[in-house]
């Protein structure tokens, strides 16, 4: 039986095989969404100009499920300085990366929360798909991030990534994997592939949350796959 936790989750372990996700069944699941946001909720779904990602691409490359053979899981976390009502979300979003080198959208639990509730989130959403590290930028709250998911879980496998480059500079890589089809959503995601796809890096507004996580972690998982490295 499918696990679940906050809205429709996918794991490792799904009852229906790789092998039925199907052109026809991938189609359905794009018509789906965007007849949900077109017709139900009247919302304009046009690409904005300036965008890295397009609908299209994520449309393109969906799928109902993962595969079962994931070689690794990791969880993405951007932290929110404060937890007020007007504050930013913090991201947490799960991924996964197959034998083949595709990545997998897998959840997407981001939300307001006070730091001890997004650091219980973030370990039960990391048991619940099987994950094998958090991930988190460390000069933005990095230490902070740290400190809370070990305050939850002391022994939690946390690595903390240097920025040395712009968010712009850092996405534009995950976007080109999305625009090759090496990215895929295991199901519809619609506040993460909404901030995909109406971020403007030249509007000089900061990234947002589900965003970021996104980009840390197929940064993680794809583009520093086959770069030597010591784990933090």
């Amino acid at each position: 039986m499918t696990a679940r936790l906050s809205g429709s989750i996918l794991t490792r372990t799904n009852s229906v095989s790789w092998c039925s996700a199907t052109k026809a069944s991938r189609s359905a699941i794009s018509t789906r969404s965007r007849a949900l946001r077109q017709e139900i909720e009247a919302e304009d779904i046009d690409d904005v100009p300036g965008a890295l990602w397009r609908r299209a691409w994520l449309d393109q490359a969906r799928v109902p499920h993962p595969p079962a053979d994931l070689r690794r899981i990791v969880v993405g976390i951007d932290p929110a300085a404060s937890s007020t009502e007007s504050s930013d979300e913090t991201g947490i979003v799960v991924g996964g990366v197959a034998a083949d080198g595709h990545g997998y959208v897998l959840g997407d639990y981001s939300g307001r929360y006070t730091p001890q509730q997004w650091g219980r989130k973030a370990v039960d959403v990391f048991q619940l798909h099987g994950a094998d590290r958090f991930i988190a930028e460390a000069n933005n709250g990095g230490e902070m991030v740290a400190h809370v998911i070990k305050t939850v879980w002391p022994g939690a496998p946390v690595r903390l990534v240097h920025a040395s480059r712009g968010k712009a500079a850092r996405a534009e890589p995950v976007a080109a994997l999305y625009e090759q089809g090496r990215i895929h959503h295991a199901g519809d995601f619609p506040l993460l592939e909404e901030q995909l796809c109406t971020w403007d890096p030249l509007e000089g507004d900061r990234s947002p949350d589900r965003l970021d996580s996104t980009v840390w972690v197929f940064t993680e998982l794809i583009l520093e796959a086959k770069r030597p490295r010591i784990y933090d």
